[in-house]
């Protein structure tokens, strides 16, 4: 017996999530599919420094395209920085300012490679 009750308040919190989903403005079955966890990209292009390449990557000397759904914007200068990952953002905010200046010497290296 106590078995058909979980089961009946699990199969009550299912329909009730799912009611609550589709209640929510903007919600849609393709964002669905994407999980939880899915950043959502922003619907006009966003234009970032470094061409839109994460920093820390920019700083190591590779560029690893960052569609802007992760992003900070600098209060010092209004500059927007782009992230590939939450993780590269989290580092990245442990010393900005330092990370931005690893970040120009590395794309000074980057652009002066290129034919």
């Amino acid at each position: 017996m106590p078995n058909s009750w979980i089961a009946v308040g699990f199969s009550a919190l299912l329909a009730a999530t799912a009611a609550m989903a589709s209640a929510q403005p903007g919600a849609s079955r393709s964002s669905d599919a994407e999980g939880i966890w899915k950043a959502r990209v922003p619907a006009t292009p966003m234009k970032g420094e470094f061409d839109n390449f994460d920093p820390l990557g920019v700083a190591a000397g590779a560029r690893i395209k960052a569609d802007c759904s992760l992003n900070w914007t600098n209060p010092d200068d209004g500059k927007l920085y782009c992230f590939s990952s939450g993780t590269s953002l989290e580092y990245f905010l442990d010393r900005p300012q330092a990370n931005i200046e690893r970040a120009r010497q590395g794309w000074r290296k980057l652009t002066a490679q290129q034919p």
